[in-house]
């Protein structure tokens, strides 16, 4: 779907509750915008990325911002040359095609899950709360965290926790969701967290119940398929000195990133031309990743797993 800036926008200090974005003149920097240049913002969420970027277009310039959250139209900006599109940044390309875009002066991709959807009861990304297992982005389509929980295989069950959650008591919490779904059906946050209070010391509660949610989120939205099509069709669309910034906030998605990056594949396989030079479609901007400094973490607790990483298009 295809919004013009029509839509009825938000007032800027509901924009900032709605999510406070992670290093912000940073990654606005790393696209070396071009004021007549050709832009997406594949995570539009609460506007704070995109509304930096549209203050720099003037003339031809235009901003394509993607969300496939119904709640995030609520914060379409008031600006001409900016258009909003609700849909999964895993079609990059068929709506380019659809608005007649062929090239990318730039992209920007903030990964992280918004502040809004951890603080939103209702949509069950966080274990503060006692509502229903949701943690769909899109809410109006695909299997819900408890539909996962009550019909996968074991088996399943245990890949997921292991290979999105990083949890080494993976079989043994697959084999309890298992058991306890035999016994009463599956459906709210409590339910699971009653799971997997056996499996997690006091000490680090915290840290493996967040790496649990965050694998069956992930399962959920089909991230990782999700991340690195859209990397690919980027590579794609962008234009020779083109930037792409990328914004991750856990090991899996950066190290996806990292690798595409470096080499142009997933996997990190170098690939080197007949003079031994590595073969890249990209060149490194930030030899180092940029990562926040004190104060943004100090006033964005969140933004603290933040790194930033830039390339352009060779």
């Amino acid at each position: 779907m295809r919004v013009n800036f029509s839509v009825n926008p938000v007032p800027m200090n509901e924009t900032l509750i709605y999510h406070v974005p992670a290093l912000l003149q940073a990654s606005i920097d790393g696209l070396n915008i071009r004021p007549e240049g050709m832009y997406v913002d594949v995570t539009f969420g609460g506007g704070g990325h995109a509304r930096k970027i549209v203050e720099q277009l003037k003339g031809k310039g235009r901003l394509y911002g993607f969300d496939q959250d119904a709640d995030a139209e609520k914060n379409i900006l008031p600006n001409k040359q900016f258009t909003f599109i609700r849909g999964n940044f895993r079609y990059l390309t068929n709506f380019m095609d659809w608005e007649g875009v062929k090239e990318l002066d730039g992209l920007l991709a903030d990964l992280g899950v918004s502040s809004h959807h951890f603080d939103d009861e209702t949509r069950g990304f966080s274990f503060r709360f006692e509502g229903e297992l949701d943690m769909r982005m899109n809410k109006r389509a695909g299997k819900t965290a408890a539909e996962i929980l009550n019909t996968y295989a074991e088996e399943a069950l245990a890949d997921v926790f292991y290979l999105y959650g990083e949890l080494r008591s993976s079989r043994g919490i697959a084999r309890a969701v298992v058991q306890a779904r035999n016994t009463k059906k599956i459906q709210t946050i409590p339910d699971f967290l009653e799971i997997l209070k056996p499996f997690f010391g006091r000490e680090k509660e915290k840290k493996y119940l967040a790496q649990a949610f965050q694998a069956l989120r992930i399962e959920v939205n089909g991230e990782m398929d999700a991340l690195k099509e859209m990397l690919e069709q980027a590579g794609q669309l962008l234009k020779p000195g083109g930037r792409m910034v990328v914004i991750t906030y856990h090991s899996l998605e950066d190290r996806l990133v990292k690798n595409f990056f470096k080499t142009g594949n997933f996997e990190g396989e170098i690939k080197k031309d007949f003079y031994g030079n590595i073969h890249s479609p990209f060149q490194t901007i930030n030899n180092k990743v940029i990562v926040p400094d004190e104060e943004e973490i100090r006033q964005n607790p969140r933004s603290r797993s933040a790194k930033l990483r830039i390339v352009e298009k060779l």
